[in-house]
């Protein structure tokens, strides 16, 4: 048999139809992939892309983020509202609530779901905010400016709790930890944005552990009551990946699928990518999880062409990632755990700022606040392993690349 006939012939299934899902089966056929492909979705909408959520779709600027994508021109199947429970990697089969389901190439990108707070499910005002019926259902509640108490000082709450604020609602944001971002971010470099909730006109409580939710009110566990029409819930997700159990798919310690550094599970034909899986990075020398949109938009290139024969070379991307909340533009490369230096570009104080990590000299993390421009630098001198003066580097009003030691 031909190579092209055998591609032909061949199944590629797909399970997860966000970003990474989407991303794959169009890499497939972007790259002359031939046979058939199929993206299994668990909710019933066209697929769309989430980070408008808590942006122009929560706020009424926008009905939905649908890609525009013409699927039927691409030959790509899509099968919506459709729920996977299970697969056997040893006869390639799909296990799912319509039947079983062949495959030649299995493809794994269900993302993450939201951590719940515990108690709270089915507390009638209680959110979540992940899901595009998550948006819709929230846009009322900004709509007719109810007090919001949102649970979490994450990435997702702060960007709520902006979207909030512009609508004009009363904002409380509840933190169990001792400032905002304490899981992403050292405390130096979070303290900072810290007043930008009081700048924005939203109330920060930190040190707060919500002891119960209620109708209309959450209790804190020092005893305090704060008055909620609406509470919203952002305390972090975890990989979609409970249906794998008994599979054989190796999983992580936080429930993600261990993928080697060309996204294959331990499973032969099975690929991970996106939010639901770990890979190991040469350039951080450690297992990365990554909950970013931009890892959904890289990775299925590099599935893509194992699953057409290529050798690809090792995924080992530069995480990046952004943020808009309280009137700023937030922009993160790298990864900064194992950095031995820190250097501040620019006043914290102010609009426009910038945070170096260094390890070694070696550029390897940037945050960038309000300066583009240090980001897109700094991104390319982290690809390139670039060292930095840092004396340099800590003049702002010097381009980033111009502090690179020959």
């Amino acid at each position: 048999m031909s190579e092209q006939r055998r591609h032909e012939e061949r199944r590629v299934v797909i399970v997860g139809a966000g970003m990474a899902g989407v991303q794959t089966a169009v890499a497939l056929r972007e790259q002359g992939f031939a046979g058939a492909v199929t993206l299994i979705g668990a909710e019933p909408h066209q697929p769309y892309d989430r980070p408008p959520l808590s942006k122009a779709v929560l706020l009424g600027k926008a009905e939905g983020s649908a890609f525009d994508i013409d699927f039927e021109a691409l030959g790509i199947e899509l099968s919506l509202g459709h729920e996977v429970t299970g697969v056997r990697p040893d006869d390639h089969e799909l296990d799912t609530e319509r039947g079983p389901v062949p495959y030649d190439a299995l493809v794994i990108a269900t993302g993450a779901q939201p951590i719940l707070l515990p108690g709270a499910s089915g507390v009638p005002g209680v959110h979540l905010l992940r899901t595009l019926d998550d948006a819709e259902r929230l846009r009322p509640v900004l709509a007719e400016q109810h007090r919001i108490v949102v649970v979490g000082a994450g990435w997702i709450g702060a960007e709520f709790a902006t979207a909030a604020r512009e609508a004009g609602c009363s904002v409380t944001v509840v933190e169990a930890a001792e400032r905002p971002l304490a899981g992403a971010l050292p405390a130096e470099v979070a303290a900072p944005m810290t007043s930008w909730y009081a700048d924005s006109g939203a109330e920060l409580r930190t040190h707060a552990r919500v002891e119960r939710v209620e109708p209309g009110s959450v209790l804190l566990d020092d005893g305090t009551r704060l008055p909620a029409d609406a509470v919203v819930v952002g305390i972090g997700a975890r990989p979609a990946t409970d249906w794998l159990a008994g599979s054989g798919i190796t999983l992580g310690a936080h429930r993600e699928i261990l993928a080697d550094d060309h996204l294959r599970t331990s499973q032969p034909d099975v690929y991970a990518v996106g939010d639901c899986s770990s890979f190991p990075s040469g350039r951080y020398g450690e297992r990365l999880l990554v909950h970013h949109w931009d890892n959904a938009l890289q990775g299925p290139r590099t599935v893509a062409a194992n699953i057409i024969g290529e050798t690809p070379s090792a995924y080992d991307p530069v995480p990046y990632f952004w943020s808009e909340q309280f009137g700023r533009f937030v922009q993160y490369a790298g990864h900064h755990a194992t950095a031995d230096e820190l250097v501040w570009r620019g006043d914290s104080s102010g609009a426009a700022w910038t945070v170096c990590w260094l390890r070694g000299g070696v550029l390897v993390a940037v945050l960038a606040v309000g300066r583009p421009r240090d980001l897109a630098q700094g991104r390319k001198l982290i690809e390139a392993g670039a060292r930095l003066s840092p004396d340099l580097a800590s003049d702002p009003a010097l381009p980033l690349k111009k502090t690179v030691l020959p």
